[in-house]
């Protein structure tokens, strides 16, 4: 395509073809000349910002997940996105259509209206760019909250598993070497891990129960998300490295990979601080959402893992371990 803003006519049939889920709150939204959305809001709102590459549909959804996930987690009822994609010279219309049919797939299935966004052509882009800024109201009875809230003494506790999207980014990547270990179902459920990868119906069901310190588990893996947790909140933790609930096949995999799964890509899995962490770990169960509590939330600054006998320190850990893999394949 040419560089520069898409043409009407690539406008009409590839993106905004592509968008037919409608929310009311979206009052006015994507359209050709219609350069704001306006939404109808009578309270706060909730705003976050994803990005990335999009070079498969995988990725767009990834991308817009993310982005709804980190709503969720502020006690949100993600509702409507803005998409801004930019495109290499050499992208196909056919593959852009591709692109805004994952889009509006996810979206449809979390109920999400995309409001509207920006199409380019850049001669500075190898591969498509997505940006996702997503916009949600405060569920009902529910105050928007940060994750600055823990306190000493709470339950931790982390939803369904860790490094989800991590492994099913490492399955679709490797799948020919791991054939030659693994039997193919392993894999193949492996790459079928996107589907556990929004945490809004943990985060709305934990919100309508009074929980107000959640966080979603993305870039960095379960490691960077517990040290964000207690450093935003100015607490120590105590974590039981033997709880953290993790799949057999991201242990194979990662271990064929020669990845580190708690510092690995692991949107999907939420983590929350609770009073009575029992009691709420039965209710996401009673739901069918697998929860674990994991530790508890200290008075100290010292955050700490423990296996077994075996006790370390918590530091921010470094680049997430998805690098390692995708720095080799270039």
């Amino acid at each position: 395509m040419r560089i520069g803003k898409i043409s009407d006519s690539v406008l009409k049939r590839s993106i905004l073809s592509q968008i037919k889920t409608k929310r009311p709150e979206v009052v006015s939204g994507a359209g050709i000349g219609e350069d704001c959305a306006i939404f109808a809001v009578s309270d706060t709102c909730a705003c976050a910002v994803s990005q990335g590459s999009a070079a498969t549909e995988e990725d767009m959804a990834r991308i817009l997940i993310k982005c709804t996930n980190n709503l969720a987690a502020s006690g949100a009822r993600p509702t409507a996105i803005l998409l801004t994609l930019s495109l290499s010279q050499d992208t196909e219309e056919s593959r852009l259509k591709r692109l805004m049919a994952a889009a509006e797939d996810t979206c449809a299935r979390l109920e999400i209206q995309i409001a509207g966004g920006h199409t380019t052509v850049s001669s500075h882009v190898d591969v498509p760019i997505a940006c996702v800024t997503g916009w949600g109201i405060p569920i009902k009875g529910v105050s928007l909250q940060t994750t600055q809230g823990a306190k000493p003494g709470q339950d931790i506790i982390l939803t369904k598993w860790i490094a989800l999207e991590g492994t099913a980014m490492l399955a679709r990547q490797n799948r020919q070497r791991l054939a030659e270990r693994y039997p193919m179902r392993l894999i193949e459920e492996a790459e079928t891990f996107d589907r556990f990868l929004s945490v809004i119906p943990e985060a709305a069901s934990a919100a309508q129960s009074g929980i107000r310190v959640m966080h979603d588990a993305s870039e960095g893996g379960i490691l960077t998300a517990l040290w964000e947790l207690a450093e935003s909140s100015g607490v120590g933790l105590t974590i039981d490295l033997r709880r953290i609930p993790i799949r057999q096949e991201t242990v194979e995999i990662c271990e064929f990979c020669g990845i580190n799964p708690y510092t690995l890509a692991s949107s999907g899995c939420l983590i929350l601080t609770a009073d009575q962490g029992e009691i709420l770990v039965r209710n996401l169960k009673e739901q069918g959402i697998p929860a674990t509590i994991i530790g508890q939330i200290t008075d100290s600054n010292d955050r700490l893992i423990c296996n077994a006998e075996e006790k370390r320190y918590l530091d921010k850990p470094p680049q997430d371990e998805i690098y390692k893999c995708l720095n080799s394949n270039q």
